[in-house]
């Protein structure tokens, strides 16, 4: 009973590793915008922040997730399950839309960038409750639905990508 249970772990072990290793899973550790353009539905994100007003200042991650340690991490390893899951079944949103609590995390963020910016203008305001990205939502990733790119070409800003660095 024992060797059947060994050899099973075994390859329960190989096959992870593997997927592990065929899925390139360390890119989504970083940082690296390409990293979130890995699938075809985010191209036209991609492409509106590429070419927008964080693209050399902001990464993917430094709007959309925490930036204490373990929330980045605990974020991350959610949101990637949930993405798994929905292109394993292709339950893929059309249109894709953040979710309330990423939302919340862009918001925090965006004030965490513009802290003086913020308390400038937010002093006293009747509407201070309002995200910012409900006047400035183009800032982002551009005009919505607005993409010169949308299929996926991993290739195009590799060049790119590293004169912005």
């Amino acid at each position: 009973m024992k060797t059947p249970l060994t050899i099973g772990l075994f390859l329960l072990a190989v096959v992870i590793v593997l997927g592990l290793y065929v899925t390139d899973f360390t890119v989504y550790l970083g940082n690296d915008p390409r990293a979130c353009n890995n699938c075809h539905v985010m191209d036209s994100q991609y492409e509106g922040w590429f070419h927008g007003a964080h693209g050399n200042a902001a990464s993917c991650v430094d709007c959309h997730a925490p930036h204490e340690f373990i929330s980045k991490y605990l974020y991350k390893a959610k949101s990637g399950l949930n993405d798994v899951i929905h292109f394993t079944f292709g339950a893929i949103p059309d249109p894709l839309r953040a979710k309330k609590s990423t939302l919340q995390i862009t918001q925090e963020n965006c004030i965490r960038c513009h802290t003086e910016t913020v308390s400038m203008i937010s002093a006293g305001q009747a509407d201070s409750d309002r995200l910012c990205i409900d006047c400035h939502r183009s800032v982002m990733h551009g005009e919505r639905g607005i993409s010169n790119y949308p299929f996926q070409d991993k290739n195009l800003y590799l060049g790119t990508q590293k004169e912005k660095e």
